[in-house]
């Protein structure tokens, strides 16, 4: 037996025997209700979508111009319906449906293929390890810096559908690249699940920065389960930002820096609306050399919704550190925040650190805006925008505008 075939069986081994092994946090689902997705039709151009596909991948970070992409992925429902590489980007990355990415390359199922992510963390990566799956394959060649942020876009069109998605981004030595990816519905979902396991690979002096843009429905449930794997000075930058309603989300994902002077950063800005559970967060173990890393997380809590924002650092390696920063305004007396900072070390000469802050919109503030003239719900719009600051996310400042307006938008929904 090859030794290919070998791990491919004991993955499914470790799988069946996490089929009802409940996450750590988070509700639990109910995976049996979730109906499997039909297939759709690929295109050749994403301006040949329905307009209402195209206003909701628009609403989460694509553009489908692709003017300012360097390449593109779509997958809706079950289906890779496009992909595409701009033509002065075509000896810098590839861009490919997982399953025909690991039919070309053999190796990668033996060296990237559930190496980040454990495949029985839990039901949820055991449920995608013994189901039909797609998802992207990025790679960066080696020494290549891509100018412009490749785009991802994961679409579901049909109520009570489960999306099943795995993602393997390499980033090769010397490599750097963006890559946003937009989380969606269709306008006529109101319930169904997504699953997105992503395992992110940079290598030696790589960079990656990686941006999640959600937009949910107020009865869905999501489950992402992703990792990172960081080489000698390598920079992984996670971002996270949810804006809109979701019946529930679960999220913690994880950096190991594992190279010599490696670093990760996490920043998340969340906007609990409705009565929406949310559970996010982020892990990372030092254990590199002069290894570090950084989590920011900003949270906006209304009408009845709760956020859980965890934070976990681990030291294995005394000349590292790291630091929590997490912070919370409480808009609506029916609503929840609970921060968790947990701090590990191993090692006697790393330093990490943490702080943390839950309140309400500080009304002094509110009234020396009113004095200069803004009403009051523009006062409080004001500051939850500064609060909200898409600066720390370190992206183009066009993504940025993006998000701001986002951001803008969600406020005068929500008041």
């Amino acid at each position: 037996m090859s030794i290919e075939l070998k791990y491919e069986d004991e993955l499914k081994e470790r799988a069946i025997k996490a089929l009802d092994k409940k996450a750590t946090y988070g509700e639990d689902i109910d995976l049996s209700v979730f109906e499997e997705p039909d297939e759709s039709e690929a295109v050749d151009e994403l301006s040949k979508l329905p307009r209402e596909i195209q206003e909701a991948a628009i609403a989460s970070g694509m553009d489908t111009s692709e003017a300012n992409r360097s390449g593109s992925f779509m997958q809706l429902d079950h289906t890779v319906i496009y992909r595409n590489i701009q033509k002065a980007y075509g000896d810098k990355l590839e861009i490919m449906d997982i399953n025909d990415a690991m039919a070309k390359y053999p190796e990668i199922r033996e060296k990237y293929w559930w190496r980040a992510v454990k495949v029985d963390q839990d039901k949820y990566t055991a449920f995608s390890e013994l189901h039909d799956v797609h998802g992207y394959f990025i790679r960066v060649f080696a020494g290549q810096k891509v100018d412009k942020p490749i785009q991802s876009c994961l679409m579901l069109q049909e109520n009570a559908r489960v999306q099943n998605v795995h993602n393997v981004i390499i980033v090769e030595e010397g490599a750097d690249a963006q890559v946003i990816t937009g989380c969606s519905l269709a306008p006529k979902v109101e319930n169904g699940l997504h699953l997105g396991i992503s395992e992110f690979f940079v290598e030696k002096n790589a960079k990656l920065t990686f941006t999640m843009i959600h937009n949910w429905a107020p009865e869905f449930h999501v489950r992402p389960r992703s990792a990172a794997v960081v080489g000698d000075n390598g920079v992984f930058i996670n971002n996270y930002v949810l804006l809109k309603p979701v019946r529930s989300i679960q999220s913690f994902p994880s950096a190991r820096l594992v190279g010599k002077n490696s670093v990760a950063a996490f920043n998340s800005l969340l906007y609990g609306l409705e009565n929406s559970n949310i559970d996010v967060g982020s892990r990372i173990i030092l254990e590199g050399e002069g290894s570090s890393g950084q989590a920011i997380s900003r949270a906006i809590v209304n009408d009845s919704s709760k956020i859980y924002a965890r934070g976990a650092l681990e030291s294995k390696q005394d000349d590292s550190r790291a630091h929590l920063d997490c912070r919370g305004i409480l808009m609506s007396p029916h609503g929840m925040m609970y921060a968790v900072p947990e701090l590990l070390s191993e090692a006697p000469g790393s330093y990490l650190s943490h702080e943390a802050a839950i309140g309400p919109i500080a009304e002094e503030e509110v009234q020396y805006l009113m004095s200069r003239g803004l009403t009051k719900d523009e006062a409080v719009s004001l500051i939850t925008r500064g609060f909200m600051d898409v600066k720390i996310l370190g992206l183009p400042k066009m993504l940025e505008d993006y998000i701001s307006e986002m951001i803008e938008a969600t406020q005068k929904e929500s008041m």
